[in-house]
């Protein structure tokens, strides 16, 4: 599929254009439902560079509007494809009602944590959005583990960076962009790399419904990529339409994609007596080496090529065990 874009509103647009079952993933951060046209006032933002003709819907409509494009969403998705919808919380509930009226099953419930919010003085400040992942069943979901970080790289606390980095719980700025031109919302290009990288593999087609900055496309192309999706606003459309050309084929792959290799390629995978035998005996030998009980467990999951609480778990399970020493090979 090439890459396709269309001035029009999204719902028109996806029955005009779109085939049952033909997206692989869909990434779209949808009009909030909150003056958004008026948003600047309480961000105490210049507009100077804004784009105008923001298109906002209604709060008495957004229930109506979020159940026609969601059940759109729905039918374009191929079985086993995926959906971001990145939503405040004021119309939060709009968009989980909707939701449920399909067959779409739920993933995760994400929430962005970004670095700034709306000043107030007597409440809690505001300064995350919810991120919705759904998918639609009939085949095995695409999620790609390791796509930004291998099993046994770390942090600055030995911790484990994959595991980190799944957490529900993302924590990415947002991207300034003084003197630009720009779109009344821009999701950043991390956020956005994350959810293709992890939800989508190299030529899928990524959608979204409401191109706004073409932010989503822009990723998506940069990542190899194939992506559509509706810009109701004219004046956004055709400014982006522009600026897109500058976009290159697969140019953001070297910046995010993961290239470093797994060491716990036996993880999940059966293990027998006579290895968990090996894997006693190994722990007792580290630590009459002097080894203490992480770092101990830490050496055998890399020799062995299994997870560390695969590891921790077998010791836990005996009690003053009875080893022998069963192989020659244990320990380099």
């Amino acid at each position: 599929m090439q890459d396709k874009f269309y001035n029009i509103d999204c719902v028109e647009g996806a029955k005009k254009y779109l085939l049952d079952n033909s997206i692989d993933l869909i990434i779209t951060d949808p009009p909030y439902g909150i003056d958004g046209d008026k948003l600047h006032k309480h961000y105490n933002r210049k507009e100077d560079f804004v784009i105008d003709g923001y298109v906002e819907i209604p709060k008495e409509e957004y229930a109506e509007f979020s159940l026609k494009w969601i059940k759109e969403a729905e039918r374009v998705l191929k079985p086993g494809g995926s959906i971001y919808i990145v939503s405040g919380y004021t119309n939060l509930v709009d968009i989980l009602n909707a939701l449920r009226q399909t067959n779409l099953q739920e993933i995760n419930h994400i929430i962005w944590k970004y670095n700034f919010g709306v000043y107030t003085a007597n409440k809690y400040i505001s300064s995350h959005y919810h991120i919705l992942y759904y998918y639609k069943p009939g085949k095995k979901r695409t999620f790609n583990t390791y796509a930004l970080h291998s099993d046994y790289e770390k942090d600055e606390n030995g911790g484990s960076l994959n595991y980190r980095d799944r957490e529900d719980v993302w924590i990415i700025n947002r991207e300034y962009k003084p003197g630009r031109v720009k779109n009344k919302n821009e999701l950043p290009t991390k956020l956005l790399a994350k959810m293709i990288l992890y939800s989508s593999n190299e030529n899928d087609v990524v959608c979204d419904f409401f191109l706004g900055s073409f932010s989503t496309a822009k990723v998506a192309i940069g990542l190899n990529r194939n992506s559509c999706g509706f810009e109701i606003n004219p004046t956004a459309f055709n400014i982006q339409m522009e600026e897109l050309k500058q976009t290159v084929k697969g140019e953001l792959l070297s910046k995010y994609i993961n290239t470093k290799t797994n060491i716990l390629i036996n993880k999940g995978q059966h293990l027998d007596e006579l290895t968990k035998t090996e894997i006693l005996v190994l722990y007792e030998k580290l630590k009459s080496y002097g080894f203490n009980k992480k770092d101990a467990i830490a050496k055998i999951s890399e020799n062995f090529g299994r997870g560390f609480w695969s590891i921790s778990k077998i010791l836990s399970e005996t009690n003053n065990p009875q080893i022998e020493n069963t192989s020659g090979k244990l320990f380099d």
